[in-house]
């Protein structure tokens, strides 16, 4: 009995799970007499990805994009507006760098937030800028229009509710929702009337300005849960805006004469002369925009000292159209070829009907924003007839068809164009 329990003894085991080497696969000696089998070796090795995928995730979650990703990433979506996406992508960089750097140090430097003013004639992208840089970050995003929101008291859509859609937006994460970016429109149709305090001002804007002003600084916004006006038997959520990132547009119509009328004046003689004809060019003119010709226009100084990042959107040529329509991921030409290849379909546009598309629209003066309008209208009759007719391998789009306006689809296949 003493010798079978000597061989036993003898023979190898694991020195982790003391399983002997009949009972495992393989079992690895070490140094010293150690051994460890193959069971405890995928245990180990299961435990140890397990550990590093965590953290990788957990350093991908607290990483924020560079300036020059921001950039790149934007450059996929967003035709021209070179500048503006410079200096939005390093606000962006810097407020969210902020956001990490107050979470993690206890320091007595406080950094403030920097809002961001998007001022561009309709249709130069600024809403989409907005929508893109939310989808690039992951963040939740919602949008609002200035001119629908009224001060606490009056019909109307409460400004706290801007932060609600933020929090449909982010399906209920409070802490997400204090991270995501909120987009208002039309900024500029609430100035008041004068840069001044008087009888004659908006006061339903300047209201405006004043509820927004609380919001956008960073404060507690108790949001209703379900929406619409406040009233005292409701819940609320309590919601911190100070790391919400709040991005404001609006045409600004006007404010080129503002910018003018001051430089003028500051220049005087020859020099004013020259000066003047230098700044003729609308671009150039809003390159000199100071705070105090906001506050001009109508914004009150301290909403104004709560966006001190200002990027400037210039109008968009044919050039810039044409290339809105057939070269970021989710250009409007690749769209409609993507739906037709559903039909078994393969849609063309000849470079001459892309070009008359982008002038149709500069006619409009509607910007990128005519440009899916314009193809809807167009492409009406063919989207109606195709999923019902025969297989039509290919149709093909001509300058002679956009300027026609609309295409039957008979006319389309007498005429050779599929």
């Amino acid at each position: 009995m003493d010798d079978i329990n000597q061989q036993t003894d003898k023979t190898p085991r694991c020195n982790f799970c003391n399983r002997s080497q009949p009972l495992v696969k393989k079992l690895i000696a070490g140094p010293g007499g150690i051994y460890i089998c193959d069971i405890c070796i995928e245990l180990a090795h299961t435990i140890v990805f397990a550990e590093k995928k965590q953290k990788e995730q957990k350093d991908e979650k607290t990483r924020f994009l560079l300036p020059f990703e921001i950039n790149k990433l934007l450059d996929e979506y967003i035709i021209g507006q070179e500048d503006a996406k410079k200096k939005i992508s390093v606000a962006v960089y810097n407020h969210y760098k902020r956001i990490s750097y107050q979470n993690e140090k206890d320091d007595d430097v406080e950094l403030t937030k920097s809002n961001i003013l998007l001022i561009g004639p309709t249709g130069t992208g600024k809403t989409l800028m907005a929508q893109t840089l939310a989808k690039i970050l992951s963040v939740p995003f919602a949008i609002a229009d200035a001119t629908t929101l009224t001060e606490a008291g009056y019909v109307g859509e409460d400004v706290e509710n801007i932060v609600l859609k933020l929090f449909q937006a982010s399906h209920g994460d409070i802490e997400r929702t204090q991270k995501g970016i909120i987009y208002i429109d039309e900024i500029d149709k609430i100035s008041r009337k004068g840069d001044s305090p008087s009888i004659t001002r908006d006061v339903s804007g300047e209201g405006v300005q004043q509820a927004l002003l609380k919001i956008i600084e960073g404060t507690i916004a108790n949001v209703p849960p379900k929406g619409g006006r406040k009233h005292p038997q409701q819940e609320y959520i309590p919601i911190d805006t100070s790391d919400i990132l709040f991005i404001l547009g609006g045409s600004f119509i006007g404010l080129d004469s503002i910018i003018s009328e001051r430089v003028g004046k500051t220049s005087v003689g020859f020099n004013a002369g020259n000066f003047r004809r230098g700044i003729r060019n609308q671009d150039n003119i809003y390159g000199l925009i100071i705070p105090q010709d906001l506050i001009k226009y109508g914004l009150i100084p301290e909403l104004v000292g709560r966006i001190p990042i200002v990027a400037m959107f210039s109008d968009l040529d044919k050039d810039d159209l044409v290339n809105i329509l057939t070269k970021p991921k989710n250009a409007l030409v690749k769209q409609f070829q993507k739906m037709f290849e559903m039909e078994n379909t393969k849609l063309y546009f000849t470079k001459e009907a892309l070009s008359s598309i982008a002038s149709r629209s500069m006619e409009q003066k509607l910007g990128a924003r005519g440009l899916r309008s314009i193809i809807e209208d167009l492409m009406l009759d063919i989207m109606f007839h195709i999923p019902s007719s025969k297989k039509t391998p290919l149709i093909k789009i001509t300058k002679k068809m956009v300027e026609d306006k609309k295409l039957d689809y008979d006319s389309l296949k007498r005429g050779n164009g599929v």
